[in-house]
Formats: structure tokens, C-alpha cells, sequence
């Protein structure tokens, strides 16, 4: 689905990216996880074809980057900014839904049922100002005019940026549904939660370099290689690591809990 070829990339003499080589295959969710500044957001634009590879190759669904119009790749992968006001830019959530489309599929109709339908889903009001709602529902409104689209592979640039716990979990079990339908996953992100609950595999980064890449369980407990990153662990596999109990099958609070209660058990 995507694949990464000994891709470097520089902005002027800057080297940011550098020799990068990996391969997400089809419906797979994995996340790019890094400190500031590590070249997440670089790779995320080298996953669509906004930036290109200065040495080395992306492909997507076989296609080179370098030499496919980003039209083209439009067509299979969508891609959620961070900020949805640099994404949003019409003035009904509507007109939203259909600017992309229409470029996509030139069937008036097909386009209309498209929309009727994801408007439905999302519960929206197609003639609002999506520039009148909360900072959630303005990312709501950017990922609904993206799923519409129907991409083969998604790229989320840290997307639940700004948003309150319950816009967290909206937008992020509308990602897990539609990972569960088939779309393949690229997610970047600081937030180690929602690298825990929702990922399978985890890519690391470090001044430009891919220092890890396995499963997310094995990577979330490497401390020394999340040393190396500069990022700390979830708070469920530190707990475990902590108690001195493993990781293995742990992947909620409910889960620690009966661990917890287990090991005290046995010491009591």
C-alpha cells in the first residue's frame, strides 16, 4: 500500500529526512511516533505527495510520488491536517463535502447521494458554516469531507490536536471503524494513548531516522529505544513494567485493573 525507499528529503542544505525504508501494507494501522521536531509531519507530507522524495522513492498502491500529479493520488489517499481551518474552505458544510468530490467523480449524481449519505452519518446540517462550529466539529467536518472520497489509505496528522476528551474519542472511533472496513491507517501523533488503543504497529523516529518499527505491544515497552525517541510510554504499560508484571493481552484500564488485583493476590 505505501512504501518507503531509502527516502531522503532536505529543505535546502537541511537534511530532515534521512535513508528512510518501510512498507505499511494493506489494512494496517500504524503510527509514526517521535519528539518534536523528529520529521513526522515530513514523512506524513511525503505520504500523499505534497513534499518529494530528494534521494529515494515513495509509492503508493505502486506509484511513484515523483513522477504521479497529486491529483492522481488524491484519488487513493486522504489526508487530515492537523488544523482543520488549513483544510476547511467553504462556507457550507455541504459545499465541504462536495469540493473534493467533484473532483474525484464527475457524475452529478453519484456525487449527490455520496454527500446525502455522509451528511446523514455525521449527523450534520449541510447549509451550516462549518466555521460557526467547535474546533471538534470543524475536525469532523475535514474527515467527513475526506471519507466521502472513499480513500484507500489515510494519513492523520495529529488528529485529535485541541480537542476535549469526548471530541477525542469521536473522531478516533470513526477512524477505528473505518480501519475495520478496510482503509489502511498512517497516523502521526505524540499522544502515546492513542497510539495504545488504537495502533498495531509502531514506527519510530529520532532526528530524521527510523530507529524502531515492530508491533505495537513490543515497541511500548522498549524503553530504550522510547528513550532514545524521547518519548515515554502509555500509562498502562509503564504501570505493568512498574508492578512487574507483563504486557502481554493488557490493553484497557479494566484489563490493569484485574492484573493489578491478580498480583496482589498472590503476594498477599
Amino acid at each position: 500500500m505505501l512504501k518507503f525507499n531509502n527516502v531522503c528529503f532536505s529543505y535546502q542544505q537541511d537534511t530532515l529526512i534521512h535513508d528512510v525504508s518501510f512498507h505499511i501494507q494493506e489494512g494496517e494501522f500504524a503510527a509514526l511516533i517521535g519528539e518534536n521536531g523528529a520529521g513526522k509531519s515530513t514523512i506524513s507530507k511525503l505520504c500523499n505527495g505534497l513534499l518529494k522524495p530528494k534521494t529515494g522513492d515513495v509509492l503508493i498502491q505502486g506509484q511513484n510520488t515523483k513522477t504521479t500529479k497529486s491529483s492522481m493520488l488524491a484519488r487513493s489517499v486522504g489526508y487530515l491536517f492537523q488544523n482543520p481551518d488549513r483544510q476547511i474552505c467553504q462556507n457550507t458544510i455541504r459545499g465541504e463535502i462536495m469540493f473534493g468530490l467533484s473532483y474525484i467523480l464527475k457524475d452529478q449524481a453519484l456525487c449527490e447521494k455520496r454527500c446525502d449519505r455522509i451528511i446523514e452519518q455525521f449527523q450534520f446540517r449541510g447549509e451550516q458554516d462549518p466555521f460557526h462550529l467547535s474546533r471538534g466539529e470543524r475536525q469532523r467536518v475535514a474527515l467527513a469531507s475526506i471519507l466521502v472520497c472513499e480513500p484507500k489509505l489515510l494519513i492523520l496528522d495529529e488528529p485529535t490536536t485541541g480537542l476535549d476528551y469526548r471530541e477525542c474519542v469521536q473522531i478516533m472511533e470513526l477512524v477505528r471503524e473505518l480501519h475495520r472496513a478496510g482503509t489502511t491507517i498512517m497516523m502521526i501523533t505524540h499522544d502515546m494513548e492513542l497510539v495504545q488503543d488504537y495502533a498495531d504497529r509502531v514506527l519510530v523516529l529520532n532526528e530524521g531516522r527510523l530507529i524502531g518499527d515492530g508491533a505495537c505491544e513490543e515497541v511500548m515497552t522498549d524503553m530504550a529505544l522510547l528513550r532514545r525517541a524521547s518519548v515515554l510510554p502509555a500509562q498502562i504499560p509503564m504501570l505493568a513494567m512498574e508492578l512487574g508484571t507483563t504486557f502481554h493481552g493488557v490493553y484497557s484500564v479494566n484489563d490493569m485493573a484485574e492484573r493489578i488485583h491478580e498480583l496482589q493476590q498472590r503476594r498477599a
